[in-house]
């Protein structure tokens, strides 16, 4: 299973606190359109495969954390949403199809401009 260091994330969430709250809505704007990407991102590199034809539609995302952070990936609720474990993971017989976070990856440069983008006019 593949980590991601979340301790800069975690440490942005909690610079964030300390920010006027007239300045929040352009930070939620940035987490929105990432989030927004990474998910269009796991639909693009999950689509065409026979087996789970409908599992792209059922990868949604939902903000959190008063829209400062979202949590992106396929919805156990909908249509083929429940293969995201065997999907992204694999099991003890087959090796993962998808690579869960090459989405983030790609995401996180623009991300991290934009957040830096957000800072500047701030200061």
């Amino acid at each position: 299973m593949a980590d991601v260091d979340m301790s800069q994330v975690d440490q942005l969430a909690r610079d964030l606190e300390a920010i006027p709250e007239k300045t929040l809505p352009k930070f939620r704007k940035v987490v929105e359109k990432g989030a927004v990407n990474i998910k269009n991102g796991m639909r693009r590199d999950a689509q065409g495969h026979p087996t789970f034809a409908h599992f792209p539609r059922s990868i949604t995302y939902d903000t959190k954390d008063d829209g400062l952070a979202a949590e992106i990936g396929p919805d156990k609720a909908l249509i083929q949403g429940a293969l995201g474990n065997i999907v992204y993971f694999g099991t003890s017989k087959n090796a993962p199809v998808l690579d869960i976070n090459g989405p983030l990856r790609k995401e996180e440069p623009r991300f991290a401009d934009a957040i830096a983008d957000v800072a500047e006019d701030i200061l």
